[in-house]
């Protein structure tokens, strides 16, 4: 008689323990191998080139932050000859043009806004690896866009006069204003796609692209403008329209190339008819970043506009030798500006693929830089400061006012640059909610208040120190913020991982 044969209790029980588990080990091999086989035939994010969940981090911030600079500047150029030509036709079309820059400035932040979005979430996806999920989204946020259009285009045509009359408009410019927005309501598919589909370009991790296209964008535009605004060669004198109809066809050069790299190289646009449920999930979740993103790019200006508001009271030599002050500042910032945007495709890839530790290196790096990069802009102020306020105004009652800007506020910027990378990553990880909260705090909470006691004690100067001890505040803040927001996610991850350690343990000293 065999051992295993015999009939007691206990070894039934061993024999019916043994062949279960030896089922369940069969069972959980094969599930295993069919995942494998579905992983290596499906494509995903990881298999991409433009995977930012491994290698150096340096390298990849170096390569998503320098082209943006390339960028910023083409539009900062595109902005300036666009103004320029139309300055030369008179006063009445220049403050036609400018009567334009609230309504096309806020249409611009909604759509800054819904790149943040789709950036955002596109990027955690493609971290994730699933590739379907970046492709639904990239084209349900292509469809958001249009539908986007659709409405600013209907309601843009039938507010144009009280708009602009609300907005200060006489009578004899309002046909200037006619020429310029009628097109360029016309024309804002070309606004809307080109900033969805670049930002979901670089979301899986190419920004050069983008950069080139903007370039390219910008050189049109300045070829153009000459030619339709003036009537060089063949073309009519369109003055207004001229300038409007180069804007679109600029901006119609983005637009095509961002279709094309989605469609024919990213394969991230999928040519279906979406279900409302699936179409409404995915904008849902786009808007959930998207709208406070849009409410975060006004709150600069609108803050801006009262700062200009209080300093009105010392004349006009000291509100011209603030703006001076202030664009010279957006050149110098441009550096900080990119090292911020060329964060978020970093952070929200690796937050998808779940390597906080990624997350959190890649950020420290950014702090670092905005930091070295501010002193040294601080620095070289100092130097040339003085110089560059009396080119862009030689009237000492201007430039004194520039020169003083720029002795004051720039020994902020590497806290400014604090803030912006840790409001950028709120957003690069799906929570919007403090990236509002510091910016909010910082326009309405910090600079405007401060501005109002500084300036009863300080005058002017006092206005240019609440700028810079807003942004030390909200940087110092923002950093504190994040830092332990994500040390509390490491702790949660260790922690999840340890229990599920003991859990296959345990099942291993079961079995």
């Amino acid at each position: 008689m065999f051992m295993g044969a015999t009939p007691n209790k206990s070894g039934c029980s061993s024999t019916s323990t043994n062949l279960t588990t030896t089922d369940q080990l069969a069972n959980t091999n094969k599930r295993l191998s069919q995942e494998q086989a579905r992983m290596s035939s499906t494509p995903s994010a990881k298999q991409h080139r433009n995977d930012l969940t491994q290698g150096p981090l340096p390298q990849h911030l170096r390569a998503m932050s320098l082209p943006m600079i390339v960028g910023i500047l083409a539009v900062i150029g595109f902005n300036f000859a666009d103004t320029l030509f139309i300055s030369s036709l008179g006063t009445d079309p220049l403050a036609a043009i400018s009567l334009t820059f609230p309504v096309v400035f806020s249409l611009s932040s909604l759509t800054l806004g819904l790149g943040v979005g789709v950036a955002s979430v596109v990027a955690r996806a493609s971290g994730q690896g699933d590739r379907a999920q970046a492709q639904r989204l990239t084209t349900h946020a292509l469809l958001l866009g249009l539908t986007v259009v659709t409405v600013f285009l209907v309601v843009g045509f039938l507010t144009i006069d009280p708009l602009f009359r609300a907005l200060g408009a006489k009578p004899k410019l309002l046909p200037l204003v006619h020429e310029y927005m009628e097109i360029w309501y016309l024309g804002m598919f070309f606004l809307i796609i080109p900033m969805i589909g670049n930002s979901a370009i670089r979301a899986i991790g190419d920004a050069r692209f983008p950069a080139m296209v903007m370039v390219v964008a910008g050189v049109v535009n300045l070829i153009l403008d000459p030619f339709l605004i003036f009537g060089w060669g063949p073309f009519p004198r369109l003055e207004m329209q001229g300038a409007a109809i180069a804007t679109v066809a600029s901006r119609s050069i983005t637009a095509a190339a961002a279709i094309w790299v989605l469609h024919k190289r990213e394969k991230l646009i999928r040519w279906a008819i979406p279900g409302l449920q699936e179409l409404w999930a995915s904008w849902k979740e786009i808007l959930y970043i998207g709208l406070p993103a849009a409410a975060n790019q006004m709150v600069g200006p609108l803050s801006l506009g009262l700062i200009t508001s209080l300093l009105s009271v010392y004349g006009k030599e000291t509100i011209a030798g603030f703006g001076a002050a202030t664009r010279i500042e957006s050149l110098f910032m441009i550096g900080i500006f990119a090292v911020s945007a060329g964060n978020s495709p970093i952070v929200g890839q690796n937050w998808g693929a779940k390597r906080i530790d990624r997350v959190n290196e890649v950020v420290r790096l950014s702090f670092r830089l905005c930091l070295y990069y501010g002193l040294g802009v601080a620095v070289l102020l100092g130097l040339v400061g003085p110089f560059m306020s009396q080119i862009f105004n030689p009237k000492e009652a201007v430039y004194s006012v520039t020169n003083a800007y720029l002795w004051i506020v720039p020994i902020s910027y590497g806290t400014m640059g604090l803030f912006l990378v840790s409001s950028s990553t709120f957003s690069s990880i799906g929570k919007p909610g403090p990236a509002s909260m510091l910016t909010f705090l910082r326009a309405f909470g910090i600079y405007v208040p401060i501005a109002l006691l500084g300036r009863k004690f300080f005058h002017a100067q006092g206005v240019f120190a609440a700028a810079a001890l807003a942004n030390v505040i909200t940087g110092l803040l923002g950093m504190y913020w994040l830092k332990t927001m994500l040390a509390s996610q490491n702790m949660s991850r260790s922690s999840g991982k340890k229990e599920k350690e003991t859990q296959d343990w345990r099942g291993t000293e079961e079995w």
